[in-house]
């Protein structure tokens, strides 16, 4: 019974150790917060959907963006020009 005590914290001492997050984790989570806080300011600034605003709002968040060094978003399809 003693055993099985001793491996159970074991074990549990091992996982918690594990589970710490790792530097480029958390560098990864701290750049999607900021791209998200950026989407909602240009999406506060520009709430319309128009072309013109939406324009705008891809221009904002494109600009904050590249103020915080990250990478900008790409369109997600090709605009129609027909």
């Amino acid at each position: 019974m003693k055993l099985i005590a001793v491996v159970l914290v074991v074990a549990l001492a091992v996982s918690t150790v594990s589970a710490g997050a790792t530097q480029p984790g958390n560098t990864t989570l701290t750049n999607w917060k900021i791209m998200d806080a950026c989407a909602k300011q240009a999406q506060a600034a520009y709430p319309e959907y128009n072309a013109e605003s939406n324009a705008k709002r891809d221009a904002k968040l494109n600009q904050c963006l590249s103020t915080n060094v990250l990478p900008p978003r790409q369109p997600l399809s090709k605009p129609d020009t027909r």
